[in-house]
């Protein structure tokens, strides 16, 4: 059950069937979902961690059917469970991307920099903390452009409780149970009175939680989907427009990947219309997006 107390007399998380291959929501007929326009579609990148730490993924983009180039030159960081988004910063010379990430039981904040004149980045790390090795997810909401700025990052431990921190000074900042049937989720959006995860569950349902920024945390959850989802091991989004969600779908038992438009999220009304099968390997442990700063999220 997925925050059963907070469901407000939803249903029961239903047991489904093996998603229908290559996925759900592949429908024939004309868009239901803009993913930009056929001269300048929607795009992401997503990004990849191996066993061993060497970086990987693809610019993923929107077409239909979708298209991608894969990342060249992987570059080895150090062994990675879990990730969460990378975001992009430069300087005149220097530039560098940084993200966090569970390795082994520590929380890293890590960082790859290029100085702009030795061609391979300098690969550095932080730990934050320990005790994170029964992390099974973690997502960043990192909104500037809204009436409450903030840097919060979401945890989910294997227990199925969901934990919140300010990554500045890292505060706790509450905890909430409930979310064991969780199997994978992605933020998509970042708002100055709240962040929304958009997670998958073992049972192949797809939710939306919203989680109100004031205290205590108290998720509202959403049923989105209540089937064909719970072939994927790693879901990535990106916005598209001004409300709408690029979503890159992983599998990781099939290194395959597949690519989606999603509306607004409004429950079970939200508008999904599948693009396709990617058409490149998705090899990997865990899939992120990677970002430039400042890019507020506004899905749901």
């Amino acid at each position: 059950m997925i925050a059963a107390a907070v469901l407000a007399g939803a249903a029961a998380i239903p047991a489904s069937a093996t998603p229908p291959k290559p996925g759900p929501e592949l429908k024939a007929g004309p868009p239901k979902v803009a993913a930009g326009t056929a001269a300048n579609p929607c795009g992401m990148y997503v990004g990849a961690f191996d066993a061993a730490g060497n970086t990987g993924g693809a610019d993923v983009v929107a077409t239909r059917p979708p298209t991608a180039q894969p990342f060249e030159d992987p570059i080895k960081v150090f062994p990675v469970k879990e990730s969460a988004t990378w975001y992009f910063s430069a300087l005149t010379a220097e530039s560098w991307w940084y993200g966090k990430v569970i390795s082994g039981t520590g929380l890293y904040s890590a960082e790859m920099r290029w100085d702009g004149v030795e061609p391979e980045p300098v690969v550095s790390s932080k730990r934050i903390g320990g005790g994170w090795d029964r992390f099974t997810q973690i997502e960043e909401s990192d909104a500037a452009f809204v009436s409450k700025p903030h840097s919060y990052l979401y945890g989910l431990r294997d227990d199925g409780v969901l934990f919140r921190w300010d990554t500045n000074g890292f505060k706790s900042l509450g905890s909430y149970p409930g979310f064991s049937a969780v199997k994978t989720m992605a933020i998509i959006s970042e708002t100055g009175t709240y962040d929304t995860l958009l997670a998958t569950t073992r049972g192949g349902a797809l939710y939306t939680i919203r989680i109100p920024l004031t205290s205590p945390m108290k998720p509202i959850v959403k049923p989105v989907r209540t089937r064909t989802w719970q072939g994927f091991e790693s879901i990535v989004a990106y916005k598209c427009g001004t409300q709408s969600t690029l979503l890159t779908a992983v599998d990781h038992d099939t290194d395959s990947a597949y690519l989606y438009a999603v509306g607004h999220a409004n429950g079970t009304a939200t508008l999904i219309e599948g693009l396709g099968k990617i058409p490149t390997p998705f090899p990997g442990v865990t899939h992120f997006a990677m970002t430039g700063e400042g890019e507020d999220l506004f899905g749901e």
